[in-house]
């Protein structure tokens, strides 16, 4: 059957021009599949059975003759010749086939051309000329781009030589370095005649002046260039010019050679590298000192790099580093008194406060005179915890903040330089972030020249373990950074490699790799005993020279200098550490702060340390930042906005002319004060130049221009200070570093590091933990960062709910069991003062406010731990009216009760502590229980440094009051596991007090929060009914009064004309709140109750209950009452939602006057699937539903619950709702409760 097909296909190339060409392709699928592969892959195909045979056999008779067959077959074979060492494999039939090509398409192919008569004519012969000599030329041009590619693959880098490339032996004699690897198929093309002259290309400089060379000595200027002491990678940088300088400077004749006086140089800095290193093994031979041996030519080639600099005019030099060589860099580099250095080992105390840190991490800062240069340069080495490349982003912040300071906007007088080891340079994912903010624009340093002290190993682990890459440096070719290999045991070509890279930084401003491929003498540390993990390598180091013998022995055969010369270098500075070994064992103490790295000076000279500046501002200058703020960009801009974003400012406006602020607003003011005051303010983070819930927009964007925007706080005032506010790369730990950095830099900054959600800190918790909450401590380093980290448990999910309050409230060094003299007139300030940093987790924004200016104003700088809100953002009882911003007012760290349970003390039944949002939930439901004269709610805003004085204040104002802490995250989450044992040392400080504080919140729980929204609802019902107990009758029926009120008045409504939407569609919800008709569209879980009961038996059951007592219970408390389940009952907050509608306006949980939990059960009642109605609009109603704190003002935030409509209705025009005096703030629009809610 196979055969019949065949012969028809050799028919078909009779027939036709169409059936010949299928028959040809598919024939020689056949004879490629059979004869070649001799796979059957396809079922289908000829090549199968007896057809193999036969192709095979007419194949075979055509090779003898062939005219013994078909002419269809001896063209079909004679084409067929070139597939011979290249088969062409057999598809699958079912597989999509080229189309069959047109026949003249198929000859033109085949080398013919047709004719003007349409017959063929054979192929023209080509043009004579040398075509051998043009080809030759032609891989010359390829062997010159290999060299330059590749050539670092050969090159002579391993001083161990455990590592290197196997030579080749030329027809000439001569040994070659460049293998197939690199040569790769025209490898042996320099066996040939190595005497043929070859014009050079334009891609090489190696001839200089010169434009023909023989084939040998193009060979052998490209062996030195690039296969020996130094291995380049830089043919991946796109960018030609870089290319073209960085072979400009390795190939020119001549370019790398040193003079006598630049070789002795090298050999003096080296001897005093190495001289520190002995010097310090001898006097110190079982202390860690993390020693240099091996590498010790990355000394001369730092302080190459630092004249080179300097020479380019670069003022300040800022250097990060691991613990390896710190001490010699702190010696030879910065010239710090070897003599104070020295003392580190004598185990001195301390004359100043502070834990320390050991010797080779600590910092230093130097202004000294570069002797070659004759310039003054500020050099700064950054403290380091042992983890590694975590000073990376650090460096970079600090180094970038100085250009700030400097005006230098193109790094032209600031140089940061970082030192790293091989193995953490691979293997740290620091390293890998920080290098992406190199060309950022608000994060950019113009260049970082990286110096990799390559020792081969990484503690006891070999490369071939610790990484995949070829090289550690592998990483820096995300930035195209150029990258220099270099024989640590070349000190020349070392030196040369540090000129080009200084050279490079300040010619294109990008960052550059020195490679110093050395070894370690001794182990990971000076008591590690190497050869149990590394024998081979080890016992190859011991029959080393050090490269110091090396290069003298070099230079002594050279007559560069003589050997007495030498031994003169090696035995002067030998002196020099002797006298300063003797100068240091007069020293009897030590001061940590002369190790700080960032001294600030003239900060603290003359400064009340202990005085707390005000931090209000006057009400004209509120209205200044509002108006603008809230305005959009002036007409001369031609600025087209977003018509969401016109909404948003129209609202604003309406607060500003309210008097009232939300927390937007609220943010802007103390923003925008402290521009007025000459304060730069730098904001950081992912998404916040909108802000993750869309409520900031301080970047407003054009709609139809690219790259064009507006930012209305940087048009406040003619002179004021630079805002800077950044969407950040996709990284914590590098971002956090970095503005933790910056705020090094200088004291008269407000540096801020907003997180997208508070569980976000978890991939910083390394910055956090080793720089942010210990630096102090540890180098007497302050700094005033500003972590906001937006937290709350709203029915997000385990990651997306708690900012981890637990871990920030433990790492906080004040003593739970000390009761502070709480007389002192400076107890405020010096409390602040003695504590490691400060945490909040506030309620209004006129805290933030406060909190946020407070920062710059205090006499020093400590970093605030900000847990701000989600929900808060837009909550309608979360504002502040103007006169909380003003003169009078300051910041409240604690928010005392000042409702009628403030009035009446001794009535009061239970006192509530608790802290953030959870307020607003207990104000509502307290009102929902009507127990507002027996429980009286307390917000402690400030948890760190606890403030003792107003807590004890208010246990003696309510002396009969059960004591209660409240809090929605777990137990063993949230701050109770902080405020317990201080609560209990208040508490004793009172001879008389038998009350304890009971624990009121979810369950403990290794998760931060549910997934569940069931159960999120369950949890925060039980926390409600553990501190309120059950609805009575009588508040049941009052609440379905309201509920009945609120459907009545919808239903009279609904017969009149809705508002219709504004030009372009509908907004999303919150876009049309400018002028008090907000939808309602997705709100927080937290704020919207739900539109139907929630079944009962849906979702896992309630947890344990979850409120605890410490020893002693609370008066009236019976050892038998049953503890109520606890779980919360509020709806996840939606803020995908928020971030999708830039305006989106939640609304909040007193929306109706009515509580979510509350809700629940009244809905439970009504039949399935109807709405539930809004509340009445009655003034006694509003003003219990707002909160004391902000009930006082007429232009209040006080919220006619009639208009806080928590289900979408459509637009009503009311004339007793619109003319309610008592509502000053942004409305809902009332929607038909006949339609469900989306």
């Amino acid at each position: 059957m196979n055969q019949c097909r065949l012969r028809s296909l050799v028919r078909m190339r009779r027939w036709g021009t169409d059936h010949h060409i299928l028959a040809r392709l598919a024939l020689r699928s056949i004879q490629t599949s059979s004869r070649l592969d001799g796979s059957a892959q396809d079922l289908d195909s000829f090549a199968s059975g007896c057809s193999a045979s036969y192709i095979e056999g007419l194949y075979n008779k055509w090779k003898r003759n062939p005219r013994s067959v078909d002419v269809s077959w001896d063209e079909l074979f004679s084409g067929n010749e070139r597939t011979k060492r290249h088969p062409i494999r057999s598809t699958h039939p079912r597989k999509y086939r080229r189309p069959p090509v047109e026949r003249t398409a198929l000859k033109a192919r085949l080398g013919e051309r047709t004719a003007s008569g349409g017959g063929a004519s054979p192929a023209p012969s080509a043009p004579p000329s040398d075509w051998k000599n043009i080809d030759d030329h032609h891989t010359i041009q390829a062997i010159i781009r290999a060299y330059q590619s590749r050539g670092h693959l050969a090159a002579n880098l391993d001083p161990l030589g455990i590592v290197g490339p196997q030579k080749t032996t030329s027809l000439d004699g001569s040994q070659r370095q460049a293998a197939r690897e690199v040569l790769r198929q025209h490898y042996s093309y320099i066996f040939g005649d190595l005497n043929a002259m070859f014009k050079l290309p334009s891609s090489t400089m190696i001839g200089g002046d010169e434009e023909f060379l023989t084939l040998k000595e193009i060979l052998d200027r490209l062996e030195r260039i690039y296969c020996g002491s130094i291995g380049v990678e830089y043919m991946q940088i796109n960018s030609l010019t870089k290319t073209n300088w960085i072979r400009d400077r390795l190939e020119k004749p001549g370019g790398l050679d040193l003079t006598k006086d630049e070789k002795k140089l090298i050999l003096e800095r080296l001897t005093r590298a190495t001289g520190f290193e002995n010097f310090l093994a001898r006097k110190f031979s079982s202390e860690k000192r993390f020693g240099l041996e091996g590498c010790d030519i990355m000394i001369p080639t730092i302080k190459e790099v630092v004249d080179t600099a300097t020479n380019h005019g670069v003022e300040s030099i800022l250097i990060g580093m691991a613990h390896r060589g710190r001490l010699n860099v702190l010696a030879n580099i910065c010239r710090k008194s070897i003599a104070d250095i020295l003392s580190q080992f004598h185990g001195l105390k301390a004359s100043d406060s502070g834990s320390g840190d050991v010797k080779y991490h600590l910092g230093v800062f130097q202004e000294r005179l570069n002797r070659q240069t004759n310039r003054m340069v500020r050099i700064t080495v950054v403290a380091n915890p042992s983890h590694l490349e975590h000073v990376n982003p650090v460096l970079l912040g600090k180094a970038r903040a100085e250009m700030f300071q400097r005006g230098d906007t193109n790094g032209s007088k600031v140089l940061p330089i970082i030192i790293h080891g091989d193995a953490s340079f691979s293997g740290q994912g620091v390293v890998y972030e920080s290098m992406h903010l190199s060309d950022l624009p608000n994060y950019t340093t113009y260049g970082t020249i990286h110096i990799v002290s390559n020792n081969q190993v990484g503690f006891t682990t070999d490369p071939r373990f610790s990484r995949s890459s070829r090289y550690c440096t592998d990483v820096a070719k995300v930035v195209m950074a150029p990258i220099f290999h270099v024989n640590a045991d070349d000190p020349e070509a070392c030196i040369q490699c540090s000129r080009i890279a200084a050279d490079y930084r300040n010619e294109f401003k990008k960052d550059v790799v020195i490679d110093i491929v050395g070894y370690r003498r001794n182990g990971h540390n000076e008591a590690d005993e190497p050869m149990f993990t590394q024998p081979l390598m080890y016992q190859r180091i011991r029959k080393l020279k050090p490269c110091l013998l090396l290069y003298a022995e070099k230079l002594i055969k050279e007559g560069v200098l003589t050997d007495a010369e030498f031994k003169g270098m090696v035995a002067n500075y030998d002196k020099i550490c002797e006298d300063a070994w003797t100068k240091s064992k007069s020293i009897k103490s030590i001061r940590y702060s002369s190790w700080i790295d960032s001294p600030w000076p003239g900060f603290f000279e003359g400064r009340d340390r202990l005085k707390l500046c005000p931090t209000g501002i006057s009400t004209d200058t509120l209205k200044t930042i509002g108006n603008i703020f809230s305005s959009p960009p002036p007409p001369e801009h031609k600025f087209e906005m977003h018509k969401g974003i016109l909404r948003i400012l129209a609202l604003r406006k309406q607060m500003v002319q309210d008097k009232v602020a939300d927390w937007s607003l609220g943010e802007a003011f103390a923003f925008g004060s402290l521009l007025k005051e000459g304060i730069h303010v730098r904001l950081s983070g992912q998404d916040v130049e909108r802000g993750t819930f869309s409520h900031r927009h301080h970047v407003l964007h054009h709609q139809s221009a690219d790259k064009v925007v507006y930012i209305a706080l940087d048009h406040l005032y003619p002179d004021q200070a630079p805002y800077s506010v950044s969407n950040s790369s996709l990284s914590e730990c590098a971002v956090l570093g970095f503005e933790h950095g910056y705020s090094m830099a200088s004291p008269h900054a407000l540096v801020m590091w907003e997180g997208q959600f508070g569980d976000f800190c978890n991939t910083a918790q390394c910055i956090i933990d080793t720089f942010i909450a210990s630096g102090e401590t540890k180098w007497v380093r302050q700094s005033g960062v500003v972590l906001l980290l937006p937290h709350s448990m709203e029915g997000m999910g385990p990651e997306h709910s708690s900012g981890r309050i637990e871990r920030f409230l433990q790492m906080s060094d004040d003593d739970a069991d000390v009761y502070p003299d709480t007389c002192d007139a400076d107890f405020v300030a010096r409390q602040l003062m003695n504590v490691n940093w400060i945490v909040t987790n506030l309620s209004t924004p006129a805290n933030l406010f406060h909190c946020l200016r407070r920062q710059v104003k205090m006499g020093f700088r400590k970093p605030l731990i900000n847990f701000s809100p989600k929900s808060l953002l837009r909550h309608p009882l979360a504002r502040s009216p103007f006169k909380d911003f003003n003169e009078c007012s300051s910041f409240q760290r604690l928010i005392p009760e000042n409702g009628p349970a403030g009035k009446q003390p001794d009535c009061v039944k239970k006192l509530v502590f608790c802290s953030g949002k959870i307020y607003y939930d207990l104000f509502q439901e307290r009102d929902d229980h009507e127990q507002v004269e027996s429980v009286a709610l307390v917000r402690v805003e400030q948890l760190c440094p606890f403030p003792y004085d107003l807590i004890s204040q208010q246990l003696e104002m309510y002396p009969k009051a059960e004591l209660l802490w409240a809090q929605e995250e777990h137990k063993n989450s949230g701050a109770w596991s902080y405020v317990q044992p201080r609560f209990d040392t208040a508490l004793l400080k009172n001879e008389n007090e038998s009350r304890c504080v009971s624990y009121h919140g979810r369950p403990p729980s290794s998760s931060p929060a549910t997934g569940n929204k069931v159960q999120h609802k369950n949890e925060y019902k039980a926390i409600i009914k553990s501190i309120f107990g059950e609805l009575t009758p009588e508040n049941k029926k009052r609440l379905e009064d309201k509920i009945k009120e609120q459907q009545a008045k919808a239903k009279a409504n609904s017969g009149s004309k809705p508002t219709p939407p504004a030009k372009g569609g509908s907004s999303p919800a919150g876009k049309g709140d400018s002028a008090g008709k907000k939808r309602s569209g997705s709100a927080p879980a937290s704020s919207i109750a739900p539109t139907g009961p929630a079944p009962a038996a849906a979702g896992p059951a309630p947890r344990k209950p979850s409120i605890s007592y410490p020893s002693r219970p609370p008066r009236g408390e019976s050892a038998g009452k049953k503890r109520m389940t606890s779980a919360p009952g509020m709806d996840s907050a939606p803020q995908d939602s928020a971030a999708r509608s830039p305006s989106r306006n939640p609304a909040s949980p007193a929306h109706d006057g009515v509580s979510p939990s509350t809700r629940d059960e009244s809905l439970a009642r009504r039949r399935p699937g109807s709405a539930p109605a809004p509340s009445p609009t009655t003034t006694a109603s509003a003003a219990r539903t707002a909160p004391p704190s902000t009930a006082s003002t007429k232009s209040s935030t006080v919220r006619s619950p009639s208009k806080l409509e928590f289900i979408k209705r459509k637009p009503s025009r009311d004339p007793s709702v619109s003319k309610s005096k008592t509502q000053k703030v942004p409305q809902e629009t009332p929607v038909d409760p006949t339609k469900p809610e989306p």
